[in-house]
């Protein structure tokens, strides 16, 4: 399939990844071009952004959490239909899982046969840039740096120096971003406040973002780049679908600005199972919607609503009493806690979660324990963990790694901090729909 595409990368972290990919989604938008948005990692809150500047869902490619051979299928499926699919990096160009590069930016490149531009912060250094982008460029001769954005640009004569040091090296400059205050979005633990609690401020920044690369990056010269792109081989991505029948049971999944994090794929693949999916708001729903027969709680930042969820008493006596199986994690084990930061929550897990200044972050290879609606003993699990919480358990946990455990696990809850991409293991989505009870239950 012919997809055109570019991944947008930089040397680092804070460079301006997220400024160009998201500005450059939407300026192209604003061209009247279909354009496809993903994310490399397992980062939640970029793609809400990517959702507003494309108007398509933000998707994420994770060789770690779905395996190498889904990169380019998952890609596929997200891009159909698109004139041009733009792909945001994760960290440094060639960061990976630990002291390795599975899973970085360039090894993402390199599953979809995509050009890179690389996004560098000109900001104190000018024939030094040259240095930089020749290093990346020349790193792994099976990465393709089509391009670079300098970002935080100074002045006329600063781009100047950077673009006659670029032109030396032989790597052309697609864009000179001049240092503007006016496009900072706020940040938390490492990355953006989600679009989704803030959702008229984050349309107004990423118009911002779209101005911005519009007046800055040569958008002709970065649709040729990515329309250098070869073919792209092989199936798309399609959730498995179960033989169809009568009875589909109602999942509810949790939203709102307390539970912004999930993959798209999971609705998918719920819907596939035999689900009708039902979204509803522990902030604001006084009740589960009716017929529920399965509960999907996702992360997110509850911690910042703890009080808000408490006081939504009828829902959490609902999800405490609900006699169909609960899927959590992170933000929807800490919902199910017994208390969050002295909050009383739904009581459904025996624990009691607080917030810490440690962040935990980093991938995890978990065997089950026990089994639950989600798992079988012994079963492993590839998932992420992100939060600044901490939960002190009062049973035995559900997962183990190696350095590590978590989670809590019994017939009707499946719940712990790690982050699950259910494409990357589609049965999840079948043993929820199928051990959901009837859709009369709530009835």
């Amino acid at each position: 399939m012919v997809v055109p595409r570019l991944v947008v990368a930089a040397p680092s972290s804070g460079s301006g990844k997220t400024t160009v990919a998201t500005g450059l989604m939407a300026a192209l938008r604003a061209r009247g071009l279909r354009v496809s948005p993903h994310k490399v990692g397992p980062d939640y809150i970029d793609p809400g952004y990517h959702a507003l500047a494309s108007g398509r869902p933000g998707r994420n490619l994770d060789p770690w959490l779905v395996g190498e051979e889904l990169v380019a299928p998952l890609f596929l499926h997200g891009a159909a239909g698109c004139d041009v699919a733009v792909v945001e990096g994760v960290m440094g160009l060639f960061d990976g899982r630990g002291d390795t590069g599975f899973a970085s930016t360039a090894h993402v490149a390199t599953l979809l046969d995509a050009p890179v531009v690389l996004v560098v912060d000109a900001a104190r250094q000018s024939r030094s840039v040259a240095a930089v982008v020749h290093g990346f460029a020349t790193f792994d001769p099976d990465v393709r740096v089509g391009g670079v954005v300098l970002n935080r640009v100074g002045s006329d004569r600063h781009e100047e120096l950077c673009r006659s040091a670029l032109a030396a090296a032989g790597v052309p400059v697609l864009g000179a971003i001049r240092r503007d205050d006016a496009v900072a979005t706020p940040s938390r633990h490492l990355g953006l406040v989600p679009a989704a609690e803030r959702r008229a401020e984050a349309v107004a920044a990423v118009d911002r973002l779209a101005a911005l690369v519009a007046r800055s990056c040569d958008l002709d010269a970065l649709l040729r780049l990515a329309c250098s792109a070869p073919p792209l081989g092989g199936p798309s991505w399609a959730p498995p679908t179960l033989r169809a029948t009568s009875d589909r049971p109602v999942v509810a999944v949790a939203g709102g600005a307390a539970f912004t994090f999930g993959y798209a794929e999971q609705v998918e693949l719920l819907r596939a199972a035999g689900a009708e999916v039902a979204v509803f708001d522990p902030l604001r729903d006084t009740r589960l919607p009716d017929g529920t027969g399965a509960i999907v709680i996702g992360g997110g930042f509850p911690e910042m609503y703890a009080a808000e969820l408490a006081a939504n008493e009828p829902l959490r006596e609902q999800v405490a009493a609900f006699p169909g199986p609960i899927a959590a994690e992170c933000a929807g084990l800490l919902y199910l806690c017994d208390e969050l930061d002295g909050q009383r929550m739904c009581g459904r897990v025996p624990g009691r979660a607080r917030m810490t200044s440690r962040l935990t972050l980093g991938y995890r290879d978990a065997v089950a324990l026990r089994r639950s609606p989600l798992t079988r003993t012994g079963e492993r699990l590839r998932g992420h963990e992100f939060h600044r919480t901490a939960v002190e358990y009062a049973a035995p946990p559900l997962l183990s790694w190696d350095g590590g455990h978590d989670g809590y696990g019994d017939p009707g809850v499946t719940a712990s901090y790690l982050h699950l991409h259910w494409a990357g293991a589609p049965h999840l989505a079948q043993r929820l729909v199928s051990s959901s009870r009837s859709p009369s239950v709530l009835r």
